[in-house]
This record gives C-alpha cells, structure tokens and sequence, in this order.
C-alpha cells in the first residue's frame, strides 16, 4: 500500500480535518487530526483509525502503522 492509499482511507472512514501518512511499503506513520475522536480514549481513537483500513492488517498487505490522534481543538492547540 501507498502512503496515500492509507490517508484516502482513513479520509473517508472518519470524515477528517487531516491526515498525514508516511512509510515504506509497509510501515507506516499517520496523523489524524478529526472531531470524531471528541471525548474518545487514546485506544478507542486508534481503533476506529485501525477499522478505516478493515482487513489489510490481516491479509499482510500492511504490516504495521503507529498512529498519533487529536482532535482538532487539540491540533489547533498545538499549532499556536
């Protein structure tokens, strides 16, 4: 999988503000910045990440994908 085959995915699971994915074939980085993880714990955030990308975890397409969360009030926080 591409970089930016992860971020249209995950774009479209959680209706986002952004995400930025980087990798190399088969790990990857992704920060997802989006108003559905309000009130969520850092755990259920990166599982409703993990669910946007379904089985490809399982079939080995893609093998590994740390994952950094906020919200946008928390992203535009860290942006002042």
């Amino acid at each position: 999988m591409s970089p930016d085959e992860i971020r249209a995915l995950i774009e479209v699971g959680l209706g986002c503000e952004e995400v930025r994915v980087t990798g190399d074939g088969r790990h990857f980085e992704a920060l997802v910045v989006s108003d559905a993880f309000v009130a969520k714990p850092t755990l259920a955030r990166h599982r409703m990440v993990y669910a946007t990308l379904g089985d490809r975890f399982d079939t080995e397409v893609l093998h590994a994908l740390s994952v950094k969360t906020y919200t946008v009030q928390q992203w535009r926080k860290l942006d002042d």
